[in-house]
């Protein structure tokens, strides 16, 4: 069953701006919005505290969707107004698996609660496409992506994949 792209939407006013701002959780469509998602996806990689080069990311973005392909994985992105300001993906891992990947905000959208936004949509995708569980892996730095999924439910769980960073750790979701 597939899930309309403007399902979910996150509207709040941002004092900050004093405006009302309309940010639409939808999917990525390739080749379409791959410009974007690649920005975003590259800028993430750029910001984080460490190094992620053991992910092979230039094989895996010559490659879009690739492994986030519909019907078992997706890319989604937070849309405001022609801005990407968040994104995140999902991935199988098995028939009953799958894996959040790349959940980031950009740090003018943070604040704004667009990475829960984004968590919990791509956890209602992952429970219409008919997965069990939901696992990803966490970098002990990031505290507050940490503190999210706990506060989502999320629970030590068994590795899914190879990551080499000192103090990453999985978690999983009974979906």
């Amino acid at each position: 069953m597939a899930v309309n792209a403007t399902t979910l939407s996150y509207c709040r006013h941002d004092f900050r701006r004093s405006n009302h701002a309309m940010v639409v959780i939808r999917h990525a469509i390739f080749p379409r919005d791959t410009a974007s998602v690649l920005g975003i996806w590259r800028e993430f990689i750029a910001n984080s505290p460490v190094n992620l080069d053991y992910q092979n990311n230039d094989a895996e973005f010559a490659n879009l969707p690739g492994k986030y392909a519909a019907p078992k994985g997706c890319v989604l992105l937070a849309d405001r107004e022609g801005e990407i300001e968040g994104c995140v993906a999902m991935r199988q891992v098995t028939h009953e698996i799958c894996e959040m990947k790349r959940l980031y905000v950009r740090p003018q959208a943070q604040g704004r609660h667009l990475g829960r936004a984004l968590a919990e949509r791509l956890i209602e995708e992952a429970r219409t496409v008919g997965y069990s569980e939901m696992r990803l892996d966490v970098q002990a730095k990031f505290v507050p992506a940490r503190k999210l999924y706990e506060t989502l439910g999320f629970v030590a769980a068994e590795p899914i994949s190879f990551n080499p960073v000192p103090g990453a750790s999985f978690l999983g979701l009974h979906l």
